[in-house]
């Protein structure tokens, strides 16, 4: 196992981070491709969405697994957390731009309608809302500006965002499916892990 660790890691030192941003955008032209040629089915519009929307709530999991990853197995993925991040917010806004330029066609009045009255587009715009500042934030200046212990605070709404993105994606679908259930249950999973390392820390101090 120690091999593997390590050889991951030898790996992941060498690889630099625009390599991880080009590999994750690749799929934005053939999905684009695949809506203009047809090859997304009888709704590709609504296909479209749900790739994006789907790649975005990969990627948030993903930086979720970095600190487990590296507290629990060694394996030190920490230099690409940030770019996972500013990854997802690209996809989530690539997501929304289908909804708002595609699927409703510009139509403001009836996208406000919808964001109230289908509770699934209220989550979801929410989660969107709260990367926005994260997103903004992104960036070493940021954490200078700020300091380090506010910027983490508030990278705290990573939490939240991935929460609402996977309430966003159960809500979404018809009936009852597998695979949202899944993404919910790896996020409740993953961000249980950080609760019961917090009250360890708590516990610690008390003691």
């Amino acid at each position: 196992m120690g091999i593997i660790v390590d050889s991951i890691n030898s790996t992941a030192r060498r690889v630099p981070t625009w390599a991880v941003y080009i590999l994750y955008l690749l799929p934005v032209p053939w999905l684009l491709y695949l809506g203009a040629t047809n090859g997304l089915g009888r709704e590709p519009i609504k296909a479209l969405e749900h790739e994006l929307g789907q790649i975005a709530l990969q990627l948030l999991i993903i930086g979720l697994c970095v600190t487990p990853l590296r507290e629990y197995l060694g394996v030190n993925l920490i230099k690409f957390r940030r770019t996972f991040g500013v990854l997802a917010f690209t996809y989530v806004a690539l997501h929304l731009a289908v909804w708002v330029v595609l699927d409703m066609s510009l139509l403001w009045s009836q996208m406000w309608a919808d964001i109230w009255k289908r509770p699934y587009i209220t989550i979801g715009m929410a989660g969107f809302v709260a990367l926005v500042p994260l997103a903004i934030t992104s960036n070493n200046l940021s954490v200078r500006k700020m300091g380090a212990a506010t910027w983490r605070k508030l990278h705290k709404l990573t939490y939240l965002a991935v929460v609402l993105g996977g309430i966003h994606y159960l809500w979404l679908v018809k009936g009852i499916q597998i695979e949202p259930i899944l993404y919910m249950a790896v996020i409740l999973a993953l961000l249980s892990l950080r609760v019961v390392k917090e009250i360890r820390k708590r516990a610690k101090r008390v003691a």
